[in-house]
């Protein structure tokens, strides 16, 4: 690939293992501005358990993490946001009884000089960041038990990008969505690109991989089998890396 410049993210020869067993064997990865990177494979594949070192989920045993190009450490989540990094997992961790701004700002509230919550101001920066993510998005006051998949999803990404998220970690963020749904994700992705965040996408449909992402990494048995331009592979390409372990790349 073309020299990009330092990259946001580089995962370089992470390995974790849990009771001598390796999930996680000597795989990088790396993640540019701008760019989607799908990551594949059957469940214990591995893919989950590598991101999660990088959102602070699980500590590494070895390997290095850089973030623009400087080492860092990350133990928990809170050093993964203290580098920008936020995680929306499947279950989006939204409160479903408050509503969008609520959801926004729970556990940041915004407070008044006399120390009471600034609802006014929490509801005008909500409206801001979703005018500027979702311009179709208008459920403001209800709880986000209400809104559709899609909505909810803007809500948790929302909630990312305004506390300055560069690196985004999504798990499957269209299962479950039927087609209007999956669009509305589908276009928050690419809004999200053209404004310069890198996003690592877990997911298990080659489709949405292939839709979605500039590049895919596939793992299988703890390990990296390889990272594919998405626009240089065929579907059954991707397939043959997730079931055979069949990089495309070295088979040419």
């Amino acid at each position: 690939m073309e020299n990009r410049g330092t990259p946001l993210v580089e995962l370089r020869d992470i390995s974790i293992a849990f009771g001598g067993i390796k999930a996680v064997d000597r795989v990088s990865i790396d993640l540019y501005p701008g760019e989607v990177v799908g990551l594949l494979g059957h469940n214990g594949a591995g893919k989950s358990t590598l991101i999660k070192c990088l959102s602070g989920a699980y500590q590494k045993d070895a390997g290095e993490v850089y973030i623009n190009g400087e080492k860092v450490t990350i133990n928990n989540p809170r050093d993964a946001r203290a580098h920008n990094v936020e995680t929306i997992y499947q279950t989006l961790a939204l409160a479903d009884n408050l509503d969008a701004a609520s959801n926004l700002f729970l556990g940041r509230e915004i407070v008044t000089a006399t120390g009471t919550l600034d609802d006014a101001k929490m509801e005008a920066e909500t409206r801001k960041i979703m005018h500027r993510l979702n311009p179709n998005f208008k459920k403001f006051s209800d709880p986000v038990s209400a809104l559709s998949g899609g909505q909810r999803q803007s809500v948790a990404i929302a909630r990312a990008v305004y506390f300055n998220a560069k690196i985004l970690i999504m798990d499957e963020p269209t299962a479950a969505l039927g087609p209007q749904e999956t669009q509305m994700v589908a276009e928050l992705i690419h809004e999200l690109k053209r404004q310069g965040l890198g996003i690592f996408l877990i997911d298990h449909d080659i489709h949405a991989v292939m839709e979605l992402c500039d590049r895919a990494a596939v793992m299988k048995n703890g390990a990296l089998v390889g990272v594919v331009n998405v626009n240089e592979v065929t579907d059954d390409d991707l397939l043959g890396m997730i079931i055979l372990g069949k990089n495309p790349a070295k088979a040419a």
